[in-house]
């Protein structure tokens, strides 16, 4: 059961403080608002920092979708608790963007444009083409999922320590943040790198649900581009894991 609540707890971070910093910089009268793309880059990546540094020892800090499907079929995660996990990052994910809702209230109030509001929840493409929105999640998730599978922290023993080794510790948190953070800069232009569909779906389903003044439409059509996307990201990403740990065994 701690598991499961790690990745509630960690994904209702992530989306807090990542569409929180959405919210800063695109709504009205915020102290950061205009304050661009590198911000909201640099934000996002940061609250991937902080829930995984938060919840890695309770769950993995798995927080997506496409990292649970990823781990499962590269043979590293059970896929007895794959629904558990994605069903607990979905619920995160929801309250994470309704509190961000509640928290900007105001600010949302006298924000009138709908489109504006909408992004604080989910994403959108810069140009609508979905075969390439598609390949735009499917790519970053790729690149997202290959490092989560083939990062390694040094660990140093010491003989005055016995069997105990020294690592990087929480700072494993940190790789994970600056792939983030790079997805963000190369390739989060077009579509703005949901890259993760508890990210997107779970405040999309918000944005349908809450009292929102002109608001905009939820776009369905498109939502399952950040959903499916990823998850075809993660799957290549773990053939090409499976397929190098084969050659070098």
């Amino acid at each position: 059961m701690s598991e499961f609540f790690g990745e509630f707890l960690g994904t209702f971070i992530m989306i807090l403080l990542g569409n929180g910093t959405v919210s800063n910089v695109n709504l009205n009268k915020t102290k950061s608002q205009g304050g661009g793309w590198i911000v909201i880059t640099a934000g996002y990546s940061m609250a991937v920092f902080v829930a995984v540094l938060l919840t890695s020892d309770i769950s993995g800090a798995h927080l997506n979708p496409a990292v649970t499907l990823g781990l499962a079929f590269s043979g590293l995660f059970e896929w007895a608790k794959v629904a558990p996990f994605i069903l607990a990052q979905m619920l995160g994910a929801m309250l994470g963007a309704y509190t961000v809702y509640i928290y900007f209230r105001e600010h949302f109030k006298i924000t009138t444009t709908p489109g504006i509001k909408k992004a604080c929840f989910c994403t959108e493409p810069a140009i609508r083409n979905f075969r390439n929105n598609f390949f735009s999640e499917f790519i970053g998730t790729f690149v997202l999922i290959l490092a989560v599978l083939f990062i390694s922290l040094p660990q140093l023993p010491y003989e005055s320590m016995g069997s105990t080794k020294v690592g990087l510790g929480s700072l494993g948190a940190l790789p994970v943040a600056l792939v983030v953070f790079s997805i963000g800069l190369a390739l989060g232009g077009t579509t703005g790198y949901a890259i993760n569909p508890a990210r997107d779906l779970g405040p999309r389903i918000v944005h349908a649900l809450i009292p929102l003044k002109n608001k905009d439409n939820n776009d369905w059509k498109y939502s399952w581009i950040p959903v499916v996307g990823p998850i075809a990201g993660a799957g290549l990403a773990a053939l090409i894991y499976q397929l190098i740990h084969n050659v070098c065994a």
